[in-house]
C-alpha cells in the first residue's frame, strides 16, 4: 500500500471510528539486569556484558533485581495504578534469534501494577488545551531482548541483508511495558492523542528518575495499536501494531498513516490483516512484519525458576511518599510564577532545560533572563559541540552568577558571552574570568569622553545629522564607541555623552 492509494484523512474519519493502543517500554536505569549481575548500560563491545544466566545456558538460575521491582511499583503509583499485593513472573514462549532462552521472561496476567489512568493534555494554541483521559491496563516488568544487526542492503532490516549479526549485551535488561486500554473517542484528534501520551509520559518516567527514556537510544519505545471500525458500531476493528516508533513525531505520524491505510483497505473491500508493521522515518509509511500473535499463542505459564513478588503495602507507601510533583503540574506552576507565554514555555520545555531555568531562578536570575541564556547562548554552543544542552558543563549557579554581572553593570551582555567561553574553558568563577580576561566595563567618564570626541571628529557627516535633530544616527556613533573600545563601553551612558555634546 503506497501513499497514492490512502483514504484522505477527512473521509477517514467520515466512515470510521478509530482505535488506539499504545505500549511503551521504558528501559530501567538499574545499575545491573533485571535476573544477573551484568551491568545494564549503553553501548559497550558486542556480546562483552552477559553472562549464562543471561545468555540462558542450561543450569543458570535468576534472581530478580530488587531495584527494578522498587521502579516499577514507583511508576505504577505515577500512574495512578493499583499494585498488586502479590504477582508472579511468567514464560512468554516465542522463537526471534536475539532471544537467547527462546521464552521471554515477563508479566501477564498478573503484572505488578494495574487499572490506572493518566490525563493527557493536548496542545491549544488558543489556551487551555482539552484534556484526554488515557486508561492504563497494566504496567509489568518484563527482560529486554538482545540486538540483530543485518549488514548488507540499503534498509538495515533482514530482507536483503547478506547476513545478520546479534549482540546480547542489551538481552536481560530491565523493561517495564506500560499497556494502555483501547483509547476509544478520539475521532480526528487520535494522531495527537498518541503523541501527547508518549510525550508526556516520557516527562514522567524522567521526573520519576528511573530511565533517562531517550528514544534515540532505545531506553523508551512506542508500539502503537490501530484498528477501524464502521462510524457508530461501537465495535473493534482488526488491528495492526507498528513496532519501536522512536519518537514523538513519528507515533503522531504513524496512527495518521494507518488510519489513512486501514480505510483505503476496508473501502475496497478487503480484511485487514493482523500483523506488525514497521514505520518507515524517511518514507512516512509503515510496511508489514510479521504476523500478530494472540496472547495464547505465547504459551504464557507460570515462571517455575522464580519466586512470586509480594510487596509490602508499607513498601508501597513509603515509595508514594518518593513520587515528585506531576510534571504537567509542575509545568503549570513554573510558567505562571515565571510570566511565560505558551510558546516560550513550549521551547523551553522542548530543550529540555525546564529544571535547569527553575535553579537559575533560586540561584538568583529573573525568568526571562534564565530563559535568554539557556534557549539562546549555552543551546547554540551545545549544537556546535554536537553534545546535550545539559552536558555542557555550565551550571544553574554560574548561568546567575554571569547575569548578577550584567545586572551590576560589571559586564554587558556581549562581554557576559565572553565570561560563557572561560567558563567553558574551566578559567574559574565568573568574576575571576572578569577580572584576568579584563572584561569589566569601562565607566571612567574621562576615558568615555575621549572616545566619543574621537568618533565625533572621526564621522563629521553623522554629527552633523545629530546637530541636525536626527537623533537616530547617534547609533553609528555609539557603534563607533564600542568597537574603539572593544566592547566594554557603557553603551548607555556613551549614549548619554555624544547627546550631550551634539544637542
Amino acid at each position: 500500500m503506497t501513499s497514492e492509494t490512502l483514504v484522505p484523512f477527512e473521509d477517514v474519519l467520515a466512515a470510521y471510528d478509530p482505535a488506539l493502543g499504545l505500549e511503551v517500554h521504558v528501559e530501567l536505569n538499574t545499575a545491573t539486569k533485571m535476573f544477573c549481575g551484568c551491568p545494564a548500560v549503553f553501548g559497550g563491545e558486542p556480546n562483552t556484558q552477559v553472562c549464562p544466566t543471561c545468555l540462558g545456558l542450561p543450569g543458570a538460575m535468576p534472581v530478580v533485581n530488587g531495584k527494578a521491582v522498587e521502579s516499577a511499583i514507583r511508576i505504577g503509583l505515577a500512574l495512578n495504578c493499583d499494585i498488586a499485593e502479590w504477582c508472579r513472573f511468567a514464560r512468554k514462549n516465542y522463537f526471534y534469534p536475539d532471544m537467547p532462552k527462546n521464552f521471554q521472561t515477563s508479566q501477564y496476567d498478573e503484572p505488578i501494577a494495574f487499572n490506572g489512568y493518566m490525563d493527557v493534555t493536548l496542545p491549544d494554541e488558543g489556551g487551555d488545551g482539552e484534556t484526554f483521559r488515557v486508561e492504563i491496563e497494566r504496567a509489568h516488568m518484563e527482560e529486554d531482548t538482545g540486538k540483530s544487526t543485518h549488514v548488507g542492503g540499503s534498509t538495515g532490516r533482514i530482507h536483503g541483508a547478506d547476513y545478520s549479526l546479534v549482540d546480547y549485551n542489551r538481552a536481560g535488561i530491565p523493561l517495564i511495558e506500560i499497556v494502555t486500554r483501547p483509547i476509544l473517542g478520539a475521532g480526528e484528534k487520535a494522531p495527537a492523542v498518541a503523541r501527547a501520551y508518549v510525550s508526556q509520559l516520557r516527562d514522567l518516567i524522567v521526573a520519576l528518575g528511573v530511565s533517562e527514556a531517550r528514544m534515540d537510544q532505545g531506553n523508551l519505545r512506542a508500539d502503537v495499536n490501530l484498528s477501524l471500525s464502521p462510524k457508530g458500531s461501537g465495535t473493534l476493528g482488526t488491528r495492526t501494531e507498528t513496532k519501536n516508533v522512536n519518537s514523538f513525531r513519528s507515533v503522531e505520524r504513524a496512527v495518521r498513516f494507518e488510519m489513512q491505510r486501514h480505510a483505503a483497505i476496508l473501502d475496497a473491500g478487503q480484511a485487514i490483516f493482523q500483523e506488525t508493521r514497521h514505520w518507515h522515518e524517511d518514507t512516512g509509511i509503515t510496511t508489514a512484519g510479521r504476523p500478530k500473535s494472540d496472547a495464547d499463542d505465547y504459551r504464557y505459564f507460570p515462571e517455575p525458576d522464580l519466586v512470586p513478588v509480594a510487596p509490602s503495602r508499607e513498601w508501597v507507601e513509603e515509595l508514594r511518599g518518593t513520587l515528585p510533583e506531576n510534571p504537567v503540574l509542575r509545568r503549570a506552576r513554573l510558567q505562571e510564577s515565571w510570566g511565560y507565554t505558551d510558546l516560550e514555555m513550549r521551547d523551553v520545555v522542548a530543550a529540555g532545560v525546564m529544571g535547569e531555568i527553575e535553579q537559575t531562578v533560586a540561584a538568583g536570575a529573573s525568568p526571562q533572563a534564565a530563559r535568554k541564556w539557556w534557549l539562546s547562548e549555552l543551546s547554540r554552543r551545545a549544537n556546535d559541540a554536537g553534545v546535550e544542552i545539559t552536558d555542557l558543563g555550565v551550571t544553574p549557579a554560574q548561568v546567575a552568577a554571569v547575569q548578577a554581572l550584567v545586572d551590576a553593570g560589571t559586564v554587558n551582555d556581549k562581554l557576559a558571552r565572553q565570561v560563557f567561553d572561560g567558563l567553558l574553558a574551566g578559567e574559574g568563577t565568573p568574576e575571576e574570568i572578569v577580572e584576568k580576561r579584563g572584561l569589566a566595563v569601562v565607566s571612567d567618564e574621562g576615558a568615555l569622553s575621549a572616545a566619543v570626541d574621537k568618533a565625533i571628529a572621526e564621522n563629521p557627516d553623522v554629527a552633523d545629522k545629530i546637530r541636525d535633530g536626527k537623533v537616530a544616527a547617534a547609533g553609528a556613533l555609539i557603534g563607533a564607541v564600542m568597537k574603539e573600545m572593544r566592547g566594554q563601553a557603557d553603551a548607555g551612558r556613551v549614549r548619554e555623552l555624544v547627546l550631550e555634546k551634539l544637542t
